[in-house]
């Protein structure tokens, strides 16, 4: 049974370990964006599960467009300061879509969060329609010339599955995915896919369709999320009209464990659950208890003496 310190997975915290010798702890910010799905350009009211918040209900929220990339770390850093932890930091520009800015606006944003002392990087979340040659570019300089710190991208995949996609209103066909992590791989900007687990109308096998397909792909991370049913979203009639089943733990356990194994050793495995903002969650309310979900998810792949990649690797030395 292969194991990444104590976890039968390659977890974020045990790359960061070993490359930094200590813990890395995530700040994450609002940079003020909106998103092509909700601006009008491809969409009006974003994709189904998103709240109001653009899936950053955790970022440091900006009091006005003037408060800054630097401020919002500083008020980050004031959290683990208190607890006596964490000297270093990734800057996660989490909220809405962090590419979908004029390149200027961008570069700013970037090299404010870069030029911080205690940042050992940054982690850019957006969509694979919103990189385009002047974003790659920037991207391509900054990594360039800030080498002693790391630029990830991190991209709103969720299913491999159109018909899901065009459910979920994701906006864009699964080409452009592909596309935008060969464009990141030409300028050594790893990639990090996003993927739901538990959308409305897929079964297991088409979740772990879509983790077989990363698996063979140039990206270096993946985020396994939990679906979650947020007030003010339009998922909530379709969870309320009772048309998909939410999982359980234990479902959501299995189907986690399957998704691992299919998965390279060397992939970067960032999430496992996710975390519902307890005000806004109707479903489901058993994601609260993260420490529980964790305990058991390890506990389970103990039981099963399964770890990361075991039917990967079978099915490379077949």
């Amino acid at each position: 049974m292969m194991l990444w310190n104590d976890k039968p997975y390659h977890s974020l915290d045990y790359e960061l370990k070993q490359i930094y010798g200590e813990k890395i702890y995530k700040i994450a910010l609002d940079a003020g964006m909106t998103c092509p799905n909700r601006d009008g350009t491809c969409g009006t009211r974003g994709c189904i599960f998103c709240s109001a918040g653009g899936s950053g209900d955790f970022a440091a929220r900006k009091a006005s467009t003037k408060t800054s990339a630097a401020s919002q770390l500083a008020q980050g850093k004031q959290y683990f300061r208190g607890k006596n932890i964490g000297r270093h930091f990734i800057a996660y520009f989490q909220a809405y879509t962090n590419t979908y800015a004029p390149a200027a606006r961008l570069e700013a944003l970037y090299r404010e969060a870069l030029d911080e002392p205690s940042v050992v990087g940054i982690s850019i979340a957006t969509r694979p329609d919103c990189l385009g040659d002047n974003v790659l570019s920037l991207l391509d300089q900054l990594n360039r010339e800030y080498s002693d710190k790391f630029i990830w991208i991190e991209l709103g995949l969720q299913t491999i599955h159109e018909d899901t996609a065009m459910l979920i209103r994701r906006g864009y066909p699964l080409s452009v995915f592909e596309q935008a992590v060969i464009c990141l791989r030409e300028i050594a900007v790893p990639s990090i896919a996003h993927v739901i687990i538990g959308l409305p109308g897929e079964d297991r096998s088409m979740m772990l369709e879509t983790c077989r397909f990363l698996a063979e792909r140039d990206i270096s991370g993946i985020k396994l999320q939990l679906l979650h049913v947020l007030k003010n979203t339009d998922l909530v009639e379709l969870y309320e009209k009772k048309t998909f089943d939410i999982l359980d733990m234990m479902e959501y356990i299995d189907i986690i464990i399957s998704c691992l194994e299919v998965l390279p050793p060397d992939m970067v495995i960032h999430r496992v659950t996710g975390d519902g903002p307890r005000a806004l969650l109707l479903a489901p309310l058993w994601s609260l208890d993260k420490r529980r979900v964790l305990n058991t998810l390890h506990q389970e792949m103990q039981r099963r003496g399964t770890w990361q990649s075991r039917t990967y690797e079978t099915k490379k030395n077949a």
